[in-house]
């Protein structure tokens, strides 16, 4: 797998599309995962119009294997290295009926395990019992979202939309999005 143009495309466009990282076996694997799932927890939202996870990879352990299955860490370790870790997992079903705008914006936060008082870390939040705070621009700028869609999707039927070269402008207030 020749990742160079990817790893190009992040750095200058801040985003790159790579398919078939997952066996159609790997997807039915997952699903199936998710759809055996006691859902009565407060990290999972369940209605007509979305089922979400927080804490994806925390509350179902068993789709961690095959969600980091060897083209994945290939993927990270070749275009990222090493030294990267998860800061937040998130599960989204969103049915083609329920979509719903939401305005352009940037993933400012991480999650963590404590909420500890450092300079530069701030402002903090809580959703699901979960601690979550804004990092200094030096760290965002060091966190990728790994966005895995286990539907078919393109960019015409895809949920989110990327602005090109928005990584490299630092942060900005939803108000302020031109």
């Amino acid at each position: 797998m020749n990742l160079q143009n990817h790893k190009n495309s992040i750095t200058e466009n801040g985003f790159t599309v790579i398919n078939n990282i997952f066996s159609d076996e790997e997807i039915e694997r997952i699903s199936e995962a998710i759809q055996n799932i006691d859902t009565s927890k407060d990290t999972f939202r369940k209605s007509e119009d979305l089922f979400a996870i927080r804490q994806f990879l925390k509350e179902i352990p068993e789709v961690k294997d095959l969600i980091f299955n060897k083209n994945l860490k290939t993927i990270i370790r070749e275009i990222f290295g090493e030294n990267y870790f998860v800061v937040k997992s998130i599960y989204f079903d969103k049915p083609e009926k329920s979509n719903w705008y939401v305005a352009y914006h940037q993933d400012l936060t991480i999650s963590v395990d404590k909420k500890i008082e450092l300079e530069n870390f701030g402002p903090w939040t809580t959703k699901q019992n979960q601690f979550a705070v804004q990092p200094p621009l030096n760290i965002l700028e060091n966190v990728f979202t790994i966005r895995i869609h286990l539907d078919d999707t393109d960019e015409n039927n895809g949920a989110l939309k990327v602005v090109s070269t928005s990584h490299s402008k630092g942060i900005y207030r939803p108000q302020t999005i031109d």
